[in-house]
C-alpha cells in the first residue's frame, strides 16, 4: 500500500471507509465518529467511563451494520448487573445512529467487566422486509472488541475481528472480515492470511486507532500490501422518534388509563429518552384513541 499524500485535518471524521485486499479475501472496514458522538454524549452527560464503553458501542454497530445487505438497523442492547443496567445503540443501512446507557447515573467504574457485570449483548438484525435475527453474546471477556471476536469465533458466521476505542471525544474502530473463497482457493493460504492480517491489526494501539485517519492507519499496518480503499459514507446521530410513534406508544395503553392520565394531567408529555425530543398530547390528540369525536370535545 502506497504512503497517503496527505492527512485530512482533525474532525474529519463521523465517517465509515471501507478497504479490500486486493491478493486476499479479506474485506475491512474503519469508522471515526467524531461530532455525532459527542452530540449523543451532551444530550445524557454521562461519566467519562460510561462515555467511553458508549463510544465503543456505537463505533462496534457502525462496523457491524456495514456488513449488512439489505435496509434496516442494527441494535446492540447490553443488560447487566453492573453498573449499567442497559446500554443500547442503534445503527441504520443509512449509517444513522442513537444510542442511551440507561440507569447509569450513578455508574463511575471505568471497568468493562464492573459497568456490565454478567451481563448479556443482544445483537438484533432488524431488516425493513424479512424475519428479525438476533444473536446472544455473553459479556464474559475483557473489552466489548473481545466479546464479539469470541461471539464470531464460536458461529457459523463469517470470520470476523472488531478492535474498538474511544475518549470521549472521538470513537474509532476497525473490523476485518474473512470472505468466501474467490481470489484464494487454498484454504491453508486463506487462513495464512487471515491470521496474518489479524496479528498485524493486533499491534495497533488505542491512541492510533483515534488519532490516525483510515490512509494512515492502513499504511501503518499493511504498507506491504496491496489495499484498496472506497470512497467514505457519512454517519450522522439522527432520532428515529416521532410524534405518530410516540402517540402509537400511548395508544397501546387502555382507552381508559388514557383517559384518566389525561383528566388528571390535562396533557400527557412523553420524551424521548434517546434524543430528549418531548412531545404533548392533548384530549383531542388522543380522541381516536378514547373513542371521542373531536368536535364534541369542549375547550
Amino acid at each position: 500500500m502506497n504512503k497517503p499524500d496527505e492527512t485530512p485535518p482533525a474532525g474529519a471524521g463521523d465517517r465509515s471507509l471501507r478497504f479490500l485486499f486486493e491478493q486476499a479475501d479479506i474485506r475491512g472496514e474503519t469508522v471515526h465518529l467524531d461530532d455525532a458522538y459527542r452530540d449523543i454524549l451532551a444530550i445524557h452527560q454521562y461519566a467519562p467511563g460510561v462515555s467511553r464503553l458508549l463510544g465503543e458501542f456505537l463505533a462496534a454497530s457502525v462496523l457491524l451494520g456495514t456488513t449488512l445487505k439489505f435496509e434496516g438497523k442494527l441494535i446492540l442492547q447490553a443488560r447487566s448487573e453492573g453498573e449499567i443496567p442497559l446500554l443500547m445503540v442503534e445503527s441504520n443501512s443509512a449509517l444513522e445512529i442513537r444510542a442511551i446507557a440507561r440507569g447509569a447515573e450513578q455508574a463511575t467504574s471505568e471497568r468493562f467487566d464492573r459497568l456490565l457485570a454478567n451481563g448479556q449483548l443482544a445483537i438484533t438484525i432488524d431488516p425493513e422486509q424479512g424475519q428479525r435475527y438476533q444473536g446472544i453474546v455473553p459479556l464474559v471477556e475483557d473489552s466489548l472488541a473481545h466479546s464479539l471476536d469470541a461471539y464470531f469465533r464460536h458461529s457459523e458466521q463469517l470470520g470476523t475481528r472488531l478492535w474498538l476505542a474511544a475518549d470521549g471525544e472521538r470513537a474509532s474502530g476497525l473490523l476485518l472480515q474473512n470472505l468466501p473463497a474467490q481470489l484464494v482457493p487454498d484454504s491453508e493460504q486463506r487462513n495464512r492470511q487471515w491470521e496474518h492480517a489479524c496479528a498485524l491489526a493486533d499491534t495497533v494501539q488505542e491512541e492510533e486507532l483515534l488519532g490516525l485517519d483510515t490512509g494512515n492507519l492502513l499504511y501503518r499496518l499493511y504498507h506491504e500490501e496491496p489495499v484498496r480503499l472506497f470512497d467514505p459514507a457519512p454517519v450522522a446521530f439522527r432520532c428515529s422518534c416521532s410524534r405518530e410513534r410516540t402517540r402509537n406508544a400511548l395508544a397501546s395503553l387502555q382507552p381508559a388509563e388514557v383517559s384518566d392520565l389525561l383528566e388528571e394531567l390535562g396533557c400527557i408529555t412523553m420524551d424521548c429518552e434517546f434524543c430528549n425530543q418531548q412531545y404533548r398530547f392533548t384530549r383531542e390528540d388522543m380522541a381516536e384513541v378514547l373513542g371521542e369525536e373531536k368536535s364534541k370535545i369542549l375547550h
